[in-house]
């Protein structure tokens, strides 16, 4: 299948369900979105991630396959939290993207509405030191609870501190 050629404007891509639906919700909740590679990447306010998930999930995109994080340093907003949320009835996938400053990188939690975003916010949090609000257990996940430091932030030494 020939991929469909990029697109980086909010009113060229007002038919994609997904984009539809968020702007027909909050309009000004949306930041910016990109069709790049038959992929939808949509940008959201940070102040409103968790009931723009919600609007989704109500409109069918039931899944939450992934959270990760991408570290633009030395850019500002230097945080990208990034959410894979996936429509099995309409087999469509989306990405929710939110900026986030780095000295102050933190979103509310979308644990109450995928259960599963539990270990992917954990990972998130151990290795960028991106705080998820709205949850008492975040703790490291995959590095021993007394290392120093998030070790995929570009900012890391290579050979950790000593």
């Amino acid at each position: 299948m020939p991929l469909e050629p990029p697109l980086n404007h909010l009113e060229a891509l007002q038919d994609r369900f997904a984009l539809s639906t968020l702007l027909g919700w909050r309009r000004e909740a949306v930041q910016d979105a990109r069709f790049d590679r038959n992929e939808l990447s949509i940008y959201i306010d940070r102040a409103a991630l968790k009931e723009a998930c919600a609007t989704l999930r109500s409109a069918g995109y039931n899944f939450l396959s992934d959270v990760t994080a991408v570290d633009l340093y030395p850019t500002e907003p230097r945080f990208e939290v990034i959410y894979h949320l996936i429509s099995h009835t309409r087999k469509e996938m989306v990405r929710l993207k939110v900026r986030l400053h780095g000295d102050d990188p933190i979103v509310e939690s979308v644990l109450s509405l995928w259960p599963a975003a539990n270990f992917f916010e954990r990972e998130v949090f151990d290795l960028f030191g991106v705080r998820f609000t709205g949850r008492d257990d975040l703790v490291r996940i995959m590095l021993p609870e007394d290392w120093e430091g998030h070790p995929l932030r570009k900012d890391y030494p290579v050979e950790g501190y000593r």
